[in-house]
């Protein structure tokens, strides 16, 4: 197991160090030495594909972060975001990893950003010394051995409990109905909310899905009175259209991966009107700070799913620059060790790269009106 924490002296006065030589003589992105000190820090998600609204999401805080700092900065690095589309596809995801692991600049990863992609390409930057702060929520992954993985967020073995509890006790649910589209996300929640839920049955979907017929007669059959539904908004949309086409009202709950107005347009307002969607995430109006304010500025429009989170995660690489680590091996350093407030929690990484729980907040958020609105923290227990 390695070692997560150092003395905050040796960390300090490190970080002086560091910063004192890549200090800069002008805006050209030269250091005093006449040598460019730029970094980079790299996005790795999906920015086309059908999902692609939550890696937008995502790296559009990271950008954020980014940007406000190079626009800040005074005699410290610039930084440069260097944007890896995996398409969400864990096919896809490992040539990806093969893609940034040669260029030396890139000294840290805000990703994977999914599951499946985070189990297939996580261990090559592990391997390679690229420290990763991802929003991937399968449980697993920080099992797996990874010495640089961090997750920025609670993982789905709090959300998927937390699903659980709240059928039970908001929706008074005694017969639900567990679906999950098999991926390395979808059936990892699905499998947490089971360990709460005694589901009176359960079904699977397909990426890529559009009939959902056979699915709906069963649900119909079981006399279910909550659909949960582990998968992404892709599918989640068509199989909630058709449910209510066939009549169905059994009340509709589902996770994080479908908390985008994607969901909403492609279920339609009225088939979508009530669904419940879990979340390891803030509300972005009530995150800490000017972020939501300065999001809107920035993108015109409001925060998305996440993207406060990865805000986080690329500020705390921010903060490794300000202090000096320029290299992969001293921002892992430096990760490992960090503590510090955000505008969604607070950070100190466990010895795995989890968060601490009691950092961990739970949402349940449900479309009102075609908008998708907080409803309540879940509590705990």
């Amino acid at each position: 197991m390695k070692q997560r924490f150092v003395p905050a002296v040796v960390v300090l006065t490190a970080a002086l160090a560091a910063t004192a030589g890549c200090a800069r003589s002008g805006s050209d992105g030269t250091a005093a030495s006449g040598k460019d000190c730029t970094v980079k820090i790299a996005f790795f998600g999906a920015l086309t594909g059908s999902n692609a609204a939550l890696g937008i999401n995502v790296r559009d805080g990271a950008k954020l972060a980014i940007d406000q700092y190079n626009a800040s900065r005074q005699d410290t690095c610039k930084i440069e975001l260097d944007n890896r589309d995996s398409q969400g596809d864990e096919k896809v995801a490992p040539g990806v990893a093969d893609a940034v692991i040669p260029d030396q600049k890139i000294i840290g990863v805000v990703g994977p950003a999914f599951s499946g992609e985070s189990k297939a390409a996580a261990g090559k930057l592990s391997e390679n010394g690229l420290t990763m702060i991802t929003i991937a929520t399968n449980p697993s992954l920080s099992t797996k051995g990874w010495k640089t993985f961090h997750r920025a967020l609670g993982n789905d073995a709090t959300q998927g409990p937390a699903a659980g509890r709240y059928m039970q006790t908001a929706l008074k649910a005694e017969k639900v109905f567990i679906v999950d589209d098999t991926s390395e996300y979808g059936k990892g929640l699905a499998d947490e909310v089971r360990k709460v839920v005694k589901p009176v049955a359960t079904g699977t979907t397909s990426k890529g899905q559009t009939d959902f017929s056979a699915l709906i007669s069963a649900i119909k059959a079981s006399s279910a009175d909550a659909v949960y539904y582990g998968g992404y908004y892709a599918e989640a949309a068509p199989f909630l259209k058709q449910l209510r086409g066939q009549g169905v009202k059994a009340a509709f709950v589902t996770g994080d991966a479908v908390k985008d107005d994607k969901f909403v347009e492609g279920a339609g307002k009225e088939a979508a009107e009530g669904a419940i969607i879990t979340c390891p995430c803030v509300p972005p109006e009530k995150s800490g700070g000017t972020f939501a304010a300065d999001f809107k500025k920035a993108f015109g429009g409001e925060p998305g799913t996440y993207s406060a989170e990865s805000y986080d995660a690329a500020s705390i690489f921010v903060a490794g620059v300000k202090a000096g680590k320029t290299t992969r091996k001293d921002m892992e350093a430096f990760v490992d060790a960090y503590k510090g407030q955000g505008v969604t929690t607070t950070f100190a990484f466990t010895a795995n790269g989890e968060i601490e729980l009691s950092a961990v907040a739970v949402w349940a958020y449900r479309v009102e009106n075609g908008r998708i609105v907080a409803v309540q923290e879940i509590p705990k227990s």
